[in-house]
């Protein structure tokens, strides 16, 4: 799950925000020196994650990928997912859309001086200025992040374009995800870390 994802399955709080975003930018970071309900939630990010990678329809919709992607396949669907989530909202969320995308934005501002390191305040302003809940509504933004990850990816890689193997595999990722997506709430639910 990606960024958006996260906070829907965190707390209504500022520290559970930061936690539950920590979870991409933790390298290096001592978990044990953080405020309690942070690193509650850097926990349920890393226990999201570790659902996520292991499930059976997550693990299938990986082998849709071309050989030549399959490695960053788990990062393309993570950012997928968050559009998947934000396309079919009504089918799991109550809660207006729009203003929960406006309150999460107000939670990682006022969270700045509890998030370790420059790279995770620069990036999450970045998602504020920038609007990328909003936009990931929009598939062409979808594909736009995935080439920017690719990109940043420190070694020669074949992940750019990669939103033709999601497109090709609409379908059956999309179904996929709205069955996999109630199960993982659920899971979330019944750990209850935070």
């Amino acid at each position: 799950m990606n960024h958006f994802a996260h906070l829907v399955l965190s707390q209504p709080t500022v520290e559970s925000a930061v936690g539950n975003l920590l979870g991409d930018f933790a390298r290096g970071v001592d978990a044990d020196s953080l405020p309690v309900a942070v690193r509650a939630g850097l926990i349920n990010h890393r226990a999201v994650d570790r659902y996520t990678d292991s499930h059976p329809l997550v693990l299938e919709m990986k082998l849709g990928f071309s050989r030549r992607r399959r490695r960053f396949a788990g990062i393309a669907l993570d950012i997928y997912f968050d559009h998947l989530l934000l396309t079919h909202w009504e089918l799991f969320e109550q809660r207006e859309l729009d203003e929960l995308i406006v309150e999460f934005y107000r939670r990682m501002a006022a969270g700045q001086t509890l998030m370790p390191g420059q790279d995770m305040r620069r990036v999450t302003r970045r998602m504020i200025d920038f609007d990328w809940f909003g936009s990931y509504r929009d598939v062409d933004s979808i594909a736009e992040s995935l080439d920017r990850v690719a990109a940043r990816i420190r070694f020669a890689n074949d992940f750019d374009n990669a939103i033709e193997d999601l497109e090709r595999n609409h379908e059956s990722i999309r179904d996929g995800f709205l069955e996999f997506y109630p199960q993982l709430r659920q899971h979330v639910f019944d750990l209850a870390i935070e």
